[in-house]
Order: C-alpha cells, then structure tokens, then sequence
C-alpha cells in the first residue's frame, strides 16, 4: 500500500545501495536491496522493516554486533550467521529476540509447527502457537468465601 511503500521509500533513499534495486512507486515495488554503512541508530537499525531489506551496519567484534542488535525497541526474530560455536551460544542466552535462527534465513516460522512472536514492541512477550499463549486468553480470578 501507499503508506508501507512510502515508510520503506524513506527509510532507504539516504543510503548507499549494494545490489542493483528497483524502486517502482507507481508500482509499489522494492526488489531486494543491500544498504551499506548504516549506522545502529539509522531507522533502517531502530524499526521492523518488513520489506526486501538487508541493511549492513559495520561492528568490532561479535559483542558488539549483539549489542546493536539489541539496542532497538523491537525484538521479534534474528539471525546469527556463525562458524564459531562459542559466539551461537552467546547469542542463544542474550540475543534478546523471540525467534532466533542460526546459519539461516530469519523467516519462515512454520504455523501450527514454531510457536512465533518477539519482545518488547514486537508482541506479547509470549508466542501465538506456544503454551504460554494460552494464559494471554485467560481471566484470573480470586475467590473468598466464609462458611
């Protein structure tokens, strides 16, 4: 739509762009692009995107990619890409996400199969499909009685 297609216009046009990319507004279309030199506080680091978008922010070391990873108000999926053992389980207990994927894409949760669903201003905390989600749908109730 209009509104989606300008967000995603905006949040690109100020960076250099790796790949050849189309941007077509009258179609709404943005075919796959890889944005170069993004800083962590770039909108492109700070929002979800959801569009063909793959913005690459230059970091130290590894513990300083999961702290920019981490330093945004979302946290609904993330990829490590790693040969390193050590810096996957480093990940796993604090990349601060709801679904995490190593040395994979970052989507394709599989409905009714992944329970699915992030932190913060990503969802609920607990995820559509897995036991905690229930709770989320119920109404806790305490009762006093004298006899």
């Amino acid at each position: 739509n209009d509104k989606h297609f300008s967000r995603l216009s905006n949040m690109i046009e100020h960076h250099k762009v790796v790949n050849e990319s189309t941007v077509n507004a009258e179609e709404k279309l943005i075919s796959p692009i890889i944005l170069r030199d993004v800083t962590w506080n770039d909108p492109v680091m700070q929002e979800e995107i959801f569009g063909p978008v793959l913005a690459v922010c230059k970091v130290k070391d590894f513990d300083e990619a999961l702290k920019v990873a981490n330093n945004t108000e979302y946290g609904l999926t993330g990829a490590v890409i790693s040969n390193n053992r050590m810096n996957l389980e480093k990940a796993r207990n604090e990349f601060h996400v709801g679904n995490l994927y190593f040395n994979r894409k970052c989507t394709g949760a599989i409905v009714g199969y992944q329970p699915f669903g992030g932190f913060n201003m990503s969802g609920t905390d607990s995820k559509a499909g897995g036991p905690d989600y229930l709770i989320l749908h119920m109404q806790g109730k305490t009762i006093s009685e004298a006899f």
